[in-house]
This record gives C-alpha cells, structure tokens and sequence, in this order.
C-alpha cells in the first residue's frame, strides 16, 4: 500500500490530478491484491468444503467498493475545494453504517457464522449431520446466510447460520463415514439369553449392509465380528443390545429398521417374549 504525501506543488492544477490519479491508482492496486489473495483463500476452502466460489463474489465486490469509497473520501479531503464534500461523505457514511449495522445486526451474526463455517469446518457439503436434537440429514449448501440440510423425508431445512453455531453438530461423515448402530431389545426374565444373543447375531451378520468394523489391533486380538452384550438386568426384564457397523448413517437406519423386523419374526417363532411392563394398580 503507497504512502501518500500532500505534494509540495505551487500550481494546483498539478497537485490535485496528481493527489487523484496516485489515490485511484492504489486504491486500484490494493484492490487487486486484496481480491486476488481473498480469491485464493475460497479456492483453498472450496476444495475441502466443497463450496462453489461464485457465491462469494458479493464479498469480493463489497471490499473493492469499500476501498475506493475510503480512497475518494481521502481525495475529497487532501483538496482544498472538496474538503466539504469529504466531510459530508465521512459523516454520511457514518450514519449509514450506524443504520445498517443497526437493522442488520441478524444478517451480518449470520455472515461472521458463514465465515466461520468455512475456516474451522465442522461440516462439509455431502456430510450426514445433526444439529440440536431436532434436525438431522445431508449437507447439500453452504451459503454465508444459512445452511440447507437434505432429511430422511427428502424436505430441505433451511438453518441461520447464527443458529448453528450455538447448537451442537453431530457429524457422522468429518472423519469416519461408518455408523455402529445399536439394536437394543429388553426381553422377558425367563428368556434364555444365550439363543436370543445367537439370534440377533445371526440376523445382523446376514443383512446385506452389514460392515465388519473391526480394526487391525482387533482382528489380531480375536475380538468378534459382531458384539451382542446383556447391558442390564432390572425388575421390568434383561436388556440386550447388539452393535452392527454400517457403511453410513443412512444405511445403518434402514439396517436397524430390516434387523426389528427380522429379529422380531425369530423371536416370535422361537418362542422368546419381550418384557412386560409392571402394570400399575392407582388406590381408590
């Protein structure tokens, strides 16, 4: 950025062409600069979030008119004849700022949340997320304003970007895209355990989406392919639970839906019961 000077020139019609071309010039290049370095930034963060850059070029455009609107007030007040002018424009532009900082308080919180999104990346587009306890689906954008998330139903849900990050993000895809679902049943105390751990065993190793989620370590360590665990006894029954890996979050929730079904019908046709809540009698 140039240092700029007042010229020492007797003849204004000298000074003031030369005050006005030297502060158009590197407004010119300060411009370029800025543009070009906050271009390659985007690039940079498009690649990881896959985020088209198009949708920046406001913020690019609004740093070029910021820039030459300070450069034009300099000019305005480094001329005798204009100072007034520059006075008015740096007042103006106060008020104006004041005003629009004002009523746009939401829309600038939503912008410095976009902003952030993007450099600390807690999500991606194509990511399986949850947000809060309500919302949870596909990333298919991500714009500076707000976020839209693809749910199971195929409905778009629109989110302030604001909103999002005072909420806690689940992100099933930011390292692993694989999900341990858990099937979880509570069966009758007279149940014998061992077949109904066999049975679901047997019925998530059969389903189609299943995904050995084993490391190395525990292969080596003859850890089993599929954990079923009694993870508590209480009055009302046994509560059983089986893990099965999926391939991601979509695929692990039909999987859990099939393995209901299926283990239910093998339940059914072994004769295992599940627990029956206590009925409660209320005195008269």
């Amino acid at each position: 950025m140039l240092v700029f000077f007042k010229f020492n020139l007797n003849n204004p019609y000298i000074e003031y062409p030369l005050i006005i071309i030297s502060a158009f010039l590197s407004a010119y290049i300060l411009s370029t600069i800025t543009r070009s370095t906050f271009a390659k930034l985007l690039d940079i963060a498009s690649e990881s979030l896959k985020i088209d850059v198009t949708k920046f070029n406001f913020i690019k455009n609004a740093i070029t008119f910021t820039i030459y609107v300070c450069f034009t007030i300099w000019v305005c007040a480094m001329i005798p004849s204009l100072r007034h002018i520059g006075d008015t424009l740096f007042a103006g532009a106060g008020i104006l700022a004041a005003i629009v900082g004002f009523a746009s308080q939401q829309a600038f919180s939503n912008i410095i949340s976009g902003i952030f999104i993007v450099i600390f990346k807690p999500f991606r587009v194509g990511d399986n997320i949850k947000i809060g306890l309500d919302v949870s689906g596909t990333v298919e954008d991500i714009t500076l304003r707000h976020v839209i998330i693809k749910n199971p139903e195929n409905r778009r849900v629109i989110i302030p970007n604001s909103l999002i990050s005072s909420q806690t993000i689940i992100n099933s895809s930011i390292v692993d895209e694989r999900v341990c679902g858990q099937i979880e049943f509570t069966l009758d105390h007279n149940t014998n355990i061992d077949v109904a751990i066999q049975i679901i065993t047997e019925e998530i190793k059969k389903h189609p989406d299943f995904l050995d989620g084993r490391t190395e370590d525990d292969i080596q360590e003859n850890v089993p392919e599929i954990r079923v665990l009694v993870v508590e006894i209480n009055p009302v029954g046994v509560q059983v639970r089986g893990y099965a890996w999926a391939k991601d979050g979509g695929k692990s929730f039909f999987m859990k839906t099939d393995l209901f079904k299926s283990i239910k019908d093998r339940f059914d046709a072994t004769g295992i019961h599940f627990a029956q809540m206590p009925k409660i009698s209320f005195g008269k």
